[in-house]
């Protein structure tokens, strides 16, 4: 068990502080930061060498956290996220109460509600969104486990998550997907 390895509340507290993290999602290994700080947020795209107006993916623990941040979430985006197979990353067009460091472009935002235990447990100790990026340099190609990350981006971050390191098996990002302007689901990566 995870808690066993990793103190879930020493992990929430260097967040808080402005701490970058390195950990498994639901998805692949990531680098994180509290997604309301803008500092945080500044440090992880200097490591990441990340040109502004990108985005990043925010995870949050449940649907009740994703609305306090997209109020106002179409009911089929609701329903989908119930019943979608994989994880789903969805795009939404007006979020609130984040910083525009973590929007796109386009003022809009891509959020996950996390199915990984690990990560739930944490975004739910910390109490707000954490962002989650490829554990590598922008552009290249996401590590599929642990082992794929670089040593650079290893030791850049303040804490490693102990947690599925030990895990071999590949893993691929998330599906993301917008609702276009006829409320027809849109896939921007599969």
């Amino acid at each position: 068990m995870f808690l066993l390895r990793d103190d879930i509340s020493d992990i929430a507290r260097l967040l808080e502080d402005g701490g970058l993290i390195c950990y498994p999602t639901d998805t692949i290994w990531a680098i994180g930061c509290d997604a309301t700080n803008e500092t945080a947020i500044a440090r992880l795209s200097a490591l990441k060498e990340q040109p502004p107006g990108q985005g990043l993916i925010l995870l949050v623990d449940s649907v009740d956290m994703l609305k306090q941040y997209a109020p106002k979430i179409h009911p089929r985006v609701e329903t989908l996220l119930a019943y979608h197979q994989r994880p789903l990353t969805m795009v939404y067009e007006k979020p609130v109460g984040l910083p525009a460091a973590v929007k796109h472009a386009n003022s809009s935002v891509a959020i996950r509600v996390a199915t990984d235990e690990f990560c739930q447990e944490l975004i739910k100790v910390f109490g707000k969104p954490i962002v989650s990026t490829a554990a590598c340099k922008h552009g290249q190609p996401y590590p599929p486990s642990y082992g794929g990350i670089s040593s650079e981006i290893l030791g850049s971050v303040d804490y490693v998550v102990k947690y599925r390191q030990d895990d071999r098996e590949p893993h691929e990002p998330s599906a993301i997907a917008r609702l276009d302007r006829h409320k027809e689901l849109e896939f921007i990566r599969e």
